[in-house]
C-alpha cells in the first residue's frame, strides 16, 4: 500500500494515538501470520480468537503499530478505538480517497465473482488492475482489499457481497464506485431480505454512492433490475441476451470442451469471440466486461483477448475431465437461481447426466417451497439422475419426483456415491458452501483417477 502515517490513520478513524505520529505504515493486516516490517496489525475480537492476544508476537515480527480496543500488554505504538472493525472501514474509506482511478463495484445474487474475474481479465489487457481476491467481499474483506492498492494500480475491481439491509451502504461508503455492476436479483439471504424486492432494494443501495459522472451496467435480462432505468439522472446501461438490451449477446455454437462461440454487440460494433466456459451466463458476464472495456476506450482486439484469457476461480463451474467421467465442480455456493443456471449447463452434455445437489441455505420462510420448485425444474430439464443431500433437499427430491437418490447427510452420500456414478457420466456437484461438497469432488476425483 501507499505509505501513510499513524497521524493520518488515527485522524481517519477517530482513534487515540499513543506513540510516534510520524511512524509510517506500509501494510494493514488482521492476520498475525501476514505481519512484516512496516505493518499495522488490527486486533479483532472474533468468536473464537481474540487478535489482542497476538499483539506482542506481531511487534516482534516487525509491526510498527497495533489498532486495538484495549491497551496492549507490551510496549508499542497503538491506536485505541471503540471498534477495530469500524475503524478499519473508516481507514479504508480514507485510503480509497487517495486513488484518483476508476473504481468498479460489483454485486448481485449470483455470479459476482465470475463477473469480477471476467471484467478483470478484460481490463488487464490495457490497465494495471487491482481486484478482490478470494471471497474478500464483506465488511472486513472489502477494507483489506482496499489496503492492497498500490501506486502502480490504474483501476480497481471490487466485489461486494451482502446478506442484509444497510450492509451495501457501509461497503459502498468505502468503495465509492465510478462504475456500478449488478448481475442479477435472485433468491438469496431471504431470511433478512424477505423477497426479491428486498434483494433489489439492498443491492441498489450502492447507487447512492456512485460518482456524479458514473456509469451503471445491469443485466437487463433480470426483470427486477430492468425496472431501474436510471438513478440521479444517470441512465442505466443494460446488457444481456434479450433484444431490449442496449448491449446484446448471441450464442453461435457451444463446444463443451472449448467454450461458447458468441457475438457481442457493443455500441462500436460486434466482437466475435469464444468464452472459455460451459455456462451460457458467462457469455452475459463477458458482454458486461466488453461493454465496460469499450466505455474505458479499449480496442475490440484487447477486449476479445481478455475474454478468451478468462480462467475460472475455485469451485465455480470448474469442469474437471477425468478418464471416465466429467465433473462440473460448482460447489462454492448455491441458491435457486444459480442451481437452475448450472443444471441448464449440465443438460447440454451428452451421455448420462447426474446432478448432486445439497441444501441451499439462507432462503427464509419459503425455503421448503424453493427447494421443491428447484427439484421440479431439475426434473423438467431432463437430468437423468438426481442425488439430493441434506434435510432441506428432501423437499428438492420430492419436487424431482424422487428421480434418483436421497441422503440425509454428506457422509451417507460419500459412502454410496461410488456405486452410483458410472463411467461416461457428467456430474454436477452444487450446494451451499457450508455443506462441504468439495469432499464429494475429492471422492469422485480419487475414484476415477
Amino acid at each position: 500500500m501507499k505509505p501513510i502515517t499513524l497521524k493520518e490513520i488515527a485522524k481517519s478513524c477517530g482513534g487515540t494515538l499513543f506513540g510516534d505520529e510520524k511512524t509510517v505504515v506500509t501494510s494493514i493486516v488482521t492476520d498475525s501470520r501476514q505481519v512484516k516490517e512496516g505493518t499495522m496489525f488490527a486486533a479483532i475480537k472474533g468468536e473464537r480468537v481474540d487478535g489482542h492476544r497476538f499483539i506482542s508476537q506481531c511487534i516482534d515480527s516487525g509491526a510498527v503499530c497495533a489498532l486495538v480496543e484495549e491497551k496492549p500488554e507490551c510496549e508499542c505504538n497503538y491506536i485505541l478505538v471503540d471498534s477495530t472493525l469500524v475503524a478499519l472501514k473508516k481507514i479504508a474509506e480514507y485510503y480509497r480517497s487517495l486513488f484518483p482511478i476508476p473504481f468498479i463495484g460489483i454485486s448481485g445474487s449470483v455470479g459476482k465473482t465470475s463477473t469480477k474475474e471476467m471484467i478483470s481479465a478484460v481490463l488487464s489487457q490495457k490497465f494495471n488492475v487491482h481486484k478482490t481476491q478470494g471471497n474478500f467481499n464483506n465488511e472486513l474483506g472489502v477494507p483489506l482489499t482496499i489496503f492492497g492498492l498500490e501506486e502502480a494500480h490504474e483501476i480497481a475491481v471490487i466485489e461486494m457481497g451482502i446478506s442484509g439491509f444497510s450492509e451495501m451502504t457501509r461497503l459502498a461508503t468505502i468503495v465509492r464506485p465510478d462504475i456500478s455492476v449488478i448481475t442479477n436479483i435472485g433468491y438469496c439471504h431471504l431470511e433478512n431480505l424477505i423477497d426479491l424486492d428486498g434483494v433489489l432494494k439492498a443491492k441498489t443501495e450502492m447507487l447512492e454512492f456512485l460518482s456524479e459522472d458514473g456509469k451503471m451496467f445491469f443485466c437487463g435480462d433480470d426483470e427486477k433490475l430492468y425496472t431501474v432505468k436510471e438513478h440521479n439522472g444517470i441512465k442505466t446501461n443494460f446488457y444481456g441476451f434479450d433484444r431490449r438490451n442496449e448491449y446484446k449477446a448471441e450464442i453461435i455454437n457451444t463446444d463443451l470442451f472449448k467454450g461458447i462461440e458468441c457475438k457481442l454487440y457493443l455500441k462500436g460494433g460486434v466482437i466475435e469471440c469464444t468464452v472459455p466456459s460451459v455456462e451460457s451466463h458467462m457469455v452475459a458476464n463477458a458482454l458486461c466486461a466488453a461493454a465496460i472495456g469499450e466505455a474505458l476506450s479499449m480496442t475490440k482486439e484487447q477486449i476479445k483477448c481478455g475474454i478468451e484469457s478468462y480462467k475460472t476461480v475455485g469451485s465455480r463451474s470448474n469442469v474437471i475431465r477425468k478418464n471416465d467421467i466429467t465433473i462440473i465442480d460448482d460447489c462454492y455456493n448455491a441458491n435457486p437461481t444459480s442451481v437452475r443456471a448450472s443444471v441448464s449447463s449440465l443438460a447440454k452434455f451428452s451421455g448420462r447426466k447426474v446432478a448432486i445437489i445439497g441444501d441451499m441455505k439462507e432462503l427464509g420462510a419459503n425455503e421448503n417451497e424453493l427447494h421443491f420448485e428447484t427439484g421440479k425444474f431439475i426434473y423438467d430439464t431432463g437430468i437423468d439422475k438426481i442425488i439430493a443431500v441434506g434435510e432441506l433437499c428432501k423437499h428438492l427430491f420430492d419436487g424431482a419426483n424422487e428421480n434418483g437418490y436421497y441422503f440425509e447427510t454428506l457422509e451417507q452420500c460419500i459412502e454410496h456415491i461410488g456405486n452410483i456414478i458410472k463411467k461416461g457420466d457428467t456430474v454436477l456437484v452444487k450446494a451451499s458452501h457450508s455443506m462441504h461438497f468439495e469432499k464429494i469432488v475429492e471422492k469422485l476425483n480419487t475414484q476415477f483417477s
